[in-house]
């Protein structure tokens, strides 16, 4: 049984902006090409959940008109991050001793003071992963980086992260996939 976990087309964000749970769009021709090269290598009976950010929503709805046997349901805890205060702003422009302190506290601090924790995207990311390891079906999630990042540690067994060094460090390029094995 296998999760694939699909990364949504480059958005149409400036460059070096925070847009954790921003809706930025996706030009419709790359999420287009994207689910042409996506759809055909789901495997029959899978399930297609995606985050209700358009930019994930859009792609797993252009998956499901070239496999319409694919019902596309949108589940929140596929969701990014959200980054609070600092969600549009240019990541330069963030204050260093804010960055500081969100990353000495990594796990429970409040990215842009009002932001989701590391812990709290985890546990909402485990309820969705463990759900899928209980349905007994391959599954397809159109998601987001932070989504991915997490469900490569519940992989490994890791429930939380205390410090930002034991955050997935290795780039998940837009469009990427990546699939886990069931545990």
């Amino acid at each position: 049984m296998k999760l694939w976990l699909v990364r949504h087309a480059q958005t149409d964000a400036a460059p070096g902006i925070c847009y954790g749970v921003t809706d930025v769009g996706v030009p419709a021709d790359a999420t287009l090409a994207l689910a042409q090269r996506i759809a055909p290598l789901i495997p029959a009976g899978s399930t297609l959940s995606c985050s209700p950010l358009r930019r994930c929503a859009e792609l797993a709805q252009a998956i499901e008109a070239l496999r319409p046997e694919l019902l596309a349901r949108a589940d929140t805890r596929l969701a990014e991050m959200d980054f609070g205060a600092w969600e549009g702003c240019e990541w330069e422009s963030i204050a260093r001793t804010e960055f500081d302190g969100w990353i000495g506290n990594f796990a429970d601090g409040r990215p842009g003071g009002t932001g989701e924790s590391t812990r709290h995207l985890m546990q909402r990311v485990r309820d969705a992963f463990d759900e899928w390891q209980l349905s007994g079906r391959d599954a397809v999630w159109v998601t987001h980086a932070g989504v991915m990042r997490s469900v490569q540690l519940l992989q490994r067994g890791v429930l939380s992260v205390e410090r930002a060094d034991q955050w997935p460090a290795a780039p998940i390029a837009f469009g990427e996939i990546i699939t886990i094995e069931r545990v």
